[in-house]
């Protein structure tokens, strides 16, 4: 019976660590996969299951963000108004896509704006096909900063009811505006916030969350985050 539990419990470990998506580039904090990744913060460990859920089945994992020091040094830097991609690992389980949003925080990873979105399909084109890189256009008007922090959020559609979460350091300049308002960052599946069934084909489940998000509008680091709705 010990040696059962055993083998269960290291099936299930496995999985984890060997299942599931993870954004690579930027890098994401402590990712082991990333490309072009910043040195570690002192004390700090390199992580090799980021792509595993921040919570899974209403137990919460891993905080949001997965960890809370930021890299010592942005892992991109990008100009208001470029163009960006999100680079993510070609091995894992995309759990028949689900919704995937990008977003921005301005004030250490405590509220974050939604810039991009691919809900319902994540990680496939309206084709089937395989998606591994989103391109996207980083709005105009995002406030410039030195410490700006870029997260991927996903809610998979099939299997146990998870939610993901990367986050990447970031710089971003050319920009003269002081603050950006769009939708708050979407999170389901993780304690304190509602969960969402395995969509079973219906990928309009969870939809009505991400279209009722609240508005938000972040300011740059030296001003705080407020709701306008």
């Amino acid at each position: 019976m010990v040696k059962l539990l055993a083998f269960v419990i290291g099936a299930s470990i496995s999985t984890i660590a060997c299942a599931h998506m993870e954004l690579i580039k930027p890098c994401p904090r402590y990712n082991a996969n990333g490309i072009a990744c910043p040195q570690l913060p002192p004390g700090n460990s390199i992580d090799w299951n980021v792509n595993a859920p921040i919570a899974s089945s209403g137990i919460k994992l891993q905080p949001l963000c997965k960890y809370q020091t930021p890299w010592p040094t942005p892992a991109a830097s990008w100009a208001a108004g470029q163009t960006i991609t999100a680079q993510f690992s070609t091995h894992g389980t995309r759990h028949d896509g689900g919704h995937c949003e990008w977003s921005l925080s301005y004030d250490q990873a405590e509220t974050f704006v939604v810039i991009h979105r691919r809900l319902s399909h994540c990680f496939y084109e309206d084709s089937g096909s395989i998606v591994t890189n989103y391109t996207f256009t980083l709005p105009a008007d995002v406030p410039a900063g030195d410490s700006v922090v870029f997260a991927w959020t996903w809610v998979n559609a099939m299997g146990n009811r998870e939610f993901y979460m990367n986050c990447a350091d970031v710089t971003i300049t050319g920009s003269t505006s002081t603050s950006f308002t769009g939708p708050q960052m979407t999170i389901l599946n993780y304690p304190g916030y509602p969960m969402v069934p395995e969509f079973r084909g219906n990928y309009s489940v969870g939809l009505s969350y991400y279209e009722n998000s609240p508005l938000i509008t972040v300011k740059s680091s030296t001003h705080s985050s407020m709701h306008i709705k």
